[in-house]
């Protein structure tokens, strides 16, 4: 450890449920046992998001709010900045890291702004989780984000993706060069989905609670009810298997804009009682226990995390071959992939699974070894220290042969 801690200021825009929430929370609280002073500057995500403020709670973790940062754009924006700007004029950081879109875009230039000489600058870290840059909006607004974040790239001393096929693609996006990028993959605490202590009695409880039987397979999708996540793609698999299958249930474990509109779709009214919208559910362990197959159905992902702790909790998946899916889930060893727009490819992926219970405890098994191996906090924490550490290094450095 230093003798002084390193002042570290990470800011993201929300603290919805989801990957890029946790590790922000517990980066903030590991990171202090390495000599780094965290400070957490988060937003407010909107009602139907929910939000990982327990987590934080539970990890000691008391994050700074600024009500202006949320997820749309709007006149707010302008007041996040200035909050911004003054926070880190107060804090004098030294390395300010930002995670996901919102908050790399107000994050960064609020540091560009409160520092304009570059030699007193903090270090800039940004961490792409994914990105919205191609699926999400019409093809002259991605193009102005596009320009954007290649504007933002060039003053950043690293950028960080979730896997290399993020990494891929923000490439070929023309944001930034392979060189400014490091891979990092997420990395999350798998124990609670690796104990198997009285699973089959929380399996059987929370099957309860849906009104699902000991005989019924269950087919679970856990995901942000948010267009690009494919929820109808979802129910309309669910519609196609329910004919063949009359003993399989389907549940969805999640929230968003679309809920109330996919509620009232036409396949969702066809499945009935055996479609269960169970919305956000705290201990997600029990939601993997009580369920056979877990599925995801996206037309675009970063890193998953729904699959990485199914597959900790010995779960087969079944997904979208999209974004960095095949960073998470070897195709045929720990579960099945599908092309995005081939229904065929999920419906017979849906079948083999549903049709083989030792394939299904085959690659629930294998999956299990294979992300409890790659995905640990362990991991995530000494990558960061080991970047951070190393641009201190290279700044300290720079700076003697200046003198």
């Amino acid at each position: 450890m230093p003798p002084t801690p390193i002042r570290l200021t990470r800011i993201i825009a929300r603290l919805n449920v989801g990957g890029p929430a946790i590790q922000a929370i517990t980066l903030t609280a590991e990171l202090s046992a390495y000599g780094f002073q965290t400070r957490l500057v988060r937003g407010v995500e909107d009602p139907a998001e929910g939000n990982m403020d327990y987590l934080a709670a539970q990890l000691g973790v008391r994050p700074t709010k600024i009500t202006a940062l949320r997820r749309d754009p709007g006149p707010g924006e302008l007041q996040a900045i200035g909050a911004l700007v003054r926070l880190l004029r107060r804090d004098r950081p030294q390395i300010v890291h930002t995670h996901a879109a919102k908050a790399g875009t107000l994050g960064r230039l609020a540091t560009l702004i409160a520092f304009p000489d570059r030699r007193r600058r903090p270090l800039l870290v940004h961490t792409y989780h994914g990105h919205s840059l191609t699926g999400y909006f019409t093809p002259a607004v991605s193009a102005v984000y596009r320009e954007i974040e290649r504007r933002l790239a060039a003053p950043t001393d690293v950028l960080i993706a979730v896997s290399s096929e993020v990494r891929n693609d923000l490439v070929r996006l023309g944001v930034a060069d392979t060189a400014k990028f490091r891979v990092v993959p997420l990395g999350f605490d798998l124990s609670a989905f690796v104990e198997e202590h009285d699973r089959a009695e929380r399996r059987r409880r929370l099957r309860e609670q849906w009104r699902i039987t000991p005989r019924n397979v269950v087919v679970t999708l856990v995901a942000r009810l948010v267009p690009i996540k494919r929820i109808d793609r979802f129910l309309a698999l669910a519609r196609r298997l329910c004919e063949r299958y009359p003993e399989a249930r389907f549940v969805i474990v999640g929230d968003g804009e679309l809920r109330k509109a996919l509620q009232r779709s036409p396949d969702a009214l066809v499945l009935g009682d055996r479609l269960t919208w169970a919305g956000f559910h705290r201990d997600m362990a029990d939601v993997y226990f009580a369920s056979d197959i877990v599925a995801l159905t996206s037309d675009n992902e970063g890193t998953p995390v729904s699959l990485i702790e199914a597959q900790a909790a010995a779960v087969p998946v079944l997904a979208t071959d999209v974004g960095g899916v095949r960073s998470v889930v070897a195709d045929g060893v720990s579960g099945l992939l599908a092309a995005p727009g081939d229904s065929g490819a999920l419906v017979a992926g849906a079948t083999r699974l549903l049709d083989d219970t030792a394939l299904r405890e085959r690659l629930g098994n294998a999956g299990r070894e294979r992300v409890t191996a790659r995905f640990t906090l362990d991991r995530l924490v000494a990558d960061h220290v080991a970047l951070y550490r190393e641009l201190l290094a290279r700044r300290a450095s720079a700076a003697r042969r200046a003198r």
